[in-house]
């Protein structure tokens, strides 16, 4: 009982202090679940983040979902996931309550936007972590790269483009590539 409460209880910290959506969460969710609990390495992160966005609902609950179930089954997912919205169903009913009235407030626009670049510096720090521990060698820097491009410049959908390079990757294994 203690490791489900506690899945509950770090994942509500990370709900709680996370700002700008589920990539945001990255850099906590690294700190926390791989280098300071150890449920998960960094390459199964990247896994539950695939994943995650492959799947219906929202990448930082799925992620939380996946990573209490590695834990705990299905009561750590479950505790895990409440974790991870409670905060936020508080949060934005609060601020529900009281947002038309500050909203326009140039204190409050230029809050959000300090916080958009610090959380846009968050996830760059997260994905660069990430980005040395997956592309290893010359095969997955070039399915790095055809994925970035694809992603940035045009409407592929993120499901097909994780399927796609899973394939490339699986094919690569049966051919005799580096992967």
């Amino acid at each position: 009982m203690g490791e489900i409460i506690k899945l509950f209880l770090v994942f509500a910290r990370i709900g709680a202090v996370t700002f700008g959506g589920g990539y945001a969460m990255l850099p906590i969710l690294q700190r926390e679940v791989v280098e300071k609990y150890h449920w998960a390495t960094n390459d199964e992160l990247t896994d539950y983040y695939a994943v995650g966005q492959c799947t219906p609902g929202v990448i930082a609950v799925n992620t939380a979902t996946f990573v209490g179930s590695k834990i705990k089954g299905i009561p750590g997912g479950i505790s895990a996931t409440l974790g991870v919205v409670s905060p936020s169903i508080v949060i934005i009913t609060i601020i529900a309550a009281f947002l038309s009235n500050f909203a326009e407030l140039a204190v409050v626009k230029n809050a959000f936007a300090g916080i958009r670049v610090c959380v846009c510096v968050l996830i760059f720090n997260a994905v660069w972590k990430l980005l040395k521990g997956a592309v290893i060698d010359k095969l997955t820097f070039i399915i790095f790269l055809v994925v970035l491009l694809l992603s940035s410049f045009t409407d592929a959908a993120p499901a097909n483009l994780v399927v796609a390079a899973g394939i490339v990757g699986l094919a690569a294994k049966k051919i005799g590539g580096a992967l």
